[in-house]
């Protein structure tokens, strides 16, 4: 049998605790950081990669027992609706990443109803199952526009996962609450997880983290969660950071081009590490959305 992962001081982590994966799908194409150098009127003339990205996290999350919460596109669905399908099939959650992939502090207030309502009815009608969940595009709901959070409910999301409570410079709030809350009335938000080192938040939630570091922070600080908070952590990833052969996109600056492209050769083998050392299921199960749905409904 496989050892429980070692905290510090050699705890041993809680076998009972399951963390929720989820994966945030959209193409290489379409990160935020590359919106300065590709239109997005160019997205349906570029090579797309998402769907065997996705099929390879799908055989792996199946060869290791794991299943995720998918945060999708829109746009994605429109053009991959089979694929949509393979994800509902294999017993994964669909969730909603908003259509185009527009960061949610750029749009106005009816810009944004629009665009969450719009995939959330695109991603139901290919899926065939109800899309209770939604995570903003890098994420982008903060100060500036809590009011996305009253819009999402009405349009009929139960659960938000748009927060990461750090100090980052594309996003962050990092006085939000590191633990899941109600953001307003009917809706929870589920905050990307966090470390508090040196009186900040420290993030350990997956993304570029994951990449850059070596695997051993990422597997400590997950640890160090489950024993210290006793909680489920919350774990992202896009498909494009298993894919080293994706093109280059060519005029990046340097900060950029090394967030996006180092280390993405090393991001699959240590996805089967991360998959082999936790236990992960979808965000829905993790954090219990069915007993939230019930009881809006009642």
């Amino acid at each position: 049998m496989m050892s429980a992962p070692q905290g510090t001081a050699g705890a041993v982590v809680p076998r009972a605790i399951v963390n929720a994966l989820t994966v945030d799908v959209e193409d290489y194409f379409q990160v935020s950081a590359m919106a300065p150098y590709i239109a997005r009127s160019a997205w349906d003339t570029l090579e797309c990669r998402v769907e065997n990205n996705v099929d390879r996290l799908l055989a792996r999350f199946a060869s290791q027992n794991a299943h995720a919460t998918f945060f999708t596109l829109g746009w994605i669905a429109e053009r991959y609706p089979a694929l949509i399908r393979r994800i509902v099939a294999a017993g994964h959650e669909l969730a909603s990443h908003g259509y185009g992939h527009q960061r949610a502090n750029e749009l106005s207030r009816g810009e944004f109803e629009d665009d969450v309502v719009r995939a959330k009815n695109i991603l139901e009608d290919i899926g065939g199952v109800a899309v209770r969940g939604y995570r903003a595009p890098s994420f982008s709901i903060d100060e500036r526009n809590l009011w996305a959070f009253d819009t999402l409910r009405d349009a009929g999301y139960v659960y938000s996962s748009s927060v990461y409570p750090v100090r980052h410079d594309h996003y962050g709030m990092p006085d939000a609450p590191r633990f899941p809350y109600g953001a307003t009335a009917g809706l929870m938000e589920i905050p990307i997880s966090t470390v508090r080192a040196w009186k900040r938040n420290i993030p350990i939630g997956g993304g570029g983290y994951f990449r850059l570091l070596p695997y051993a922070a990422s597997r400590y600080a997950i640890a160090r969660f489950n024993r210290d908070e006793r909680r489920p952590a919350i774990f992202y990833m896009h498909p494009w950071e298993i894919d080293p052969e994706q093109p280059r996109v060519a005029g990046v600056g340097a900060k950029s081009r090394f967030r996006h492209y180092v280390s993405l050769h090393r991001t699959e083998p240590r996805l089967a590490r991360l998959l082999a050392d936790f236990r992960w299921d979808r965000v829905d199960r993790v954090f219990d959305i069915d007993a939230r749905t019930a009881a809006l409904a009642a």
